[in-house]
């Protein structure tokens, strides 16, 4: 099947990799580069480092807010035109941003960066290829983040680089041209693409869609926890993944903290690629419950062994696995469980929550830290990913309900795969 484009023929493959391209720069530029700017940042606004993760606490909420509605409109109108949108603005955001005259401006930069983000991103990716792929969403969901494993790996060390040469305010608007220049064009591209095949308006009962695994009768309860379980665990990420260099840094890493970072691309890469190759005949949520495992268990291995680079080192792997695999999931496992239908709306309203524990994440990591120290900081935050680990075990449990009958009925056969 290929997606016509004018004169251009665009295989599912290629989809997929103009797709992995631009989320390596979405959150390379969008994202990662905040842990290794910040500290400048604080510097000239005269601010403590912790109310510059404030601020982007501040930010990551607004970005939440919007996510709802940010998924209708993707549902109603394409994800790729979301994004070509979302490409622009993030430029403009990073722009306006990188010239803020007074702290005021900058929050506000902030704010408009993770509203931006919304719109190009994970989420709004995994619907593009929901929209286009079908019954191969989930295939090219994998391979799509096996690619986009890559963001933290290349612009942890880019950034530290580029910030050697500019300021911070120049690495922003450098970051804003590889957006427009780069990524507009891509999105543009693939929104032409969506007219070859497209689910976009077409009705829940198209058997371009997946129907959902769970009954009615059981997926209210069930949303409830995967979105609760992916706040909790992403609440431990998001704290980390903000301030990772500077964290290890304050477990007594020193130098090494930067290079031992950098393990956790290449380690969200390699588990994916694990995933794609082994881990197609399990259920999504088996996937899950081990991601959610991982990282309180990693968060724990470099609390007991800092300043160990060893140590570190496997708390940057095992982190690396938990979070690339949990990237996977979150467009899967809702895909398994509740179907196709209003995919876009239901990561959306997933996504509030999400970014409103990740938004004071950071912030929360940040005073904590000053005031206990990072390795207690580390530990409060192991305990509300264990919570996060506990509604997907109770989401296992719930599935199971779904294939055992009540009384009188006959066990659903749906032929899915049901190895949890």
């Amino acid at each position: 099947m290929f997606h016509r484009v004018g004169s251009i023929h665009l295989p599912p493959t290629a989809v997929v990799w103009m797709l992995g391209a631009t989320q390596i720069i979405g959150y390379g530029t969008l994202y990662y580069s905040f842990a290794i700017l910040a500290g400048d940042m604080a510097g000239e606004f005269h601010w403590p480092v912790s109310w510059v993760y404030g601020a982007f606490s501040v930010a990551l909420l607004f970005g939440g807010l919007v996510a709802p509605a940010v998924g209708r409109y993707v549902d109603s109108h394409g994800a790729a035109l979301v994004m070509a949108i979302g490409s622009i603005a993030s430029a403009v955001a990073l722009a306006l941003t990188a010239i803020a005259p007074n702290p005021i401006a900058f929050t506000l930069g902030l704010i408009a960066i993770e509203i931006a983000s919304t719109l190009v991103l994970y989420d709004a990716a995994f619907a593009a290829i929901v929209q286009t792929a079908g019954a191969g969403a989930r295939k090219r969901i994998t391979h799509l983040t096996l690619i986009a494993g890559f963001a933290s790996t290349l612009f942890w060390p880019l950034t530290t680089w580029l910030h050697g040469l500019l300021d911070w305010r120049g690495v922003l608007l450098l970051f804003a041209s590889a957006n427009a220049l780069i990524c507009f064009p891509f999105h543009l591209v693939l929104s032409a693409a969506r007219a070859g095949r497209t689910t976009v308006g077409m009705p829940s009962s198209s058997p371009l869609l997946d129907g959902p695994e769970l009954p009615v009768r059981l997926q209210p309860r069930a949303l409830i926890l995967v979105t609760a379980g992916f706040a909790l665990s992403g609440f431990l990420l998001s704290a980390v993944l903000a301030q990772m260099v500077p964290m290890l840094q304050a477990l007594g890493l020193g130098a090494s903290a930067l290079l031992v970072s950098a393990l956790f691309g290449p380690a969200q890469v390699l588990v994916r690629f694990v995933n794609m190759i082994f881990g197609v005949r399990r259920h999504p949520l088996f996937i899950t419950i081990v991601a959610a495992s991982m990282l309180p268990a990693a968060a724990l291995i470099v609390i007991g062994t800092a300043p160990m680079v060893a140590g570190a080192a496997i708390f940057a792997i095992l982190l690396g696995f938990g979070s690339g695999l949990k990237s996977i999931v979150q467009g899967t496992l809702p895909l398994a469980l509740f179907g196709s239908a209003s995919y876009g709306e239901r990561l959306g309203r997933m996504a509030r929550v999400r970014q409103f524990l990740a938004a004071m994440a950071p912030f929360t990591f940040a005073v904590a830290s000053d005031h206990f120290g990072a390795a207690s900081a580390l530990l409060l935050f192991v305990v509300v990913a264990a919570l996060g680990l506990a509604a997907f075990v109770e989401v296992a449990r719930i599935r199971r309900l779904a294939f055992t009958p009540a009384q009188g009925e006959a066990v659903p056969t749906s032929g899915r795969q049901t190895t949890a």
